[in-house]
């Protein structure tokens, strides 16, 4: 294209040239349906939007086909049905399928947002705990990034976690949802409903 050309097409509609963004290099995505294992708590509806019911304290399931793979993106949507805390938690491998660590949104009472285990803290208590207010019945977007030495996490495109993990010790909190690893989701005394899951391999 001649430069006298191009120039005409940046005028167009007076927008002008805007600088665009690389985007990751990534993989086509792959769905994430159907293929989920029970492994405690409330009632579970592996179907399209995945209901993960209500328990005594934790449900929890697992995924049994191909588990994302660092490096990788994540999304989803999520939103609460009922109860009071976390209605989606979302368990991943970091360095490999041995080594996880869950991202929780909504919990201790409803609110706190962030990465369990760092360095032996929970996210309750670490450098990613932040707070958010979350509606019943309303549906969140949630985005997961595990690249190079970083996780980074949105909801509803505003970045919530950005955490460098050079040197981090990471790992599941103990108890129950160790059975999520490598991958796997889970709700507190909360009903969940999660849909339009995927993810990809990026560069």
């Amino acid at each position: 294209m001649k430069r006298r050309e191009w120039m005409g097409l940046c005028g167009l509609a007076a927008v002008g040239c805007r600088k665009v963004e690389t985007p990751l290099k990534a993989q086509s995505w792959i769905e994430m349906r159907g293929e989920w294992i029970a492994m405690s708590g409330g009632e579970i509806d592996t179907g399209e939007p995945l209901r993960i019911g209500w328990g005594e304290t934790m449900t929890a399931v697992r995924w049994k086909g191909e588990p994302p793979a660092p490096p990788f993106e994540l999304e989803l949507m999520a939103k609460r049905i009922d109860g009071t805390d976390f209605f989606c938690a979302v368990t991943f491998p970091v360095r490999s399928l041995d080594e996880c660590v869950t991202f929780v949104v909504g919990g201790w009472g409803g609110g706190t947002v962030g990465i369990s285990s760092i360095d032996g803290k929970d996210a309750s208590e670490n450098e990613t705990t932040t707070y958010g207010r979350f509606e019943t019945d309303v549906w969140y977007a949630i985005r997961l990034v595990r690249k190079g030495e970083r996780i980074q996490a949105w909801i509803d495109d505003k970045i919530v976690v950005d955490l460098d993990i050079t040197g981090k010790a990471l790992a599941l909190r103990p108890g129950p949802i160790e059975d999520c690893a490598p991958f796997g989701l889970a709700t507190w005394q909360t009903t969940g409903l999660i849909r339009n899951l995927r993810w990809r391999r990026i560069d």
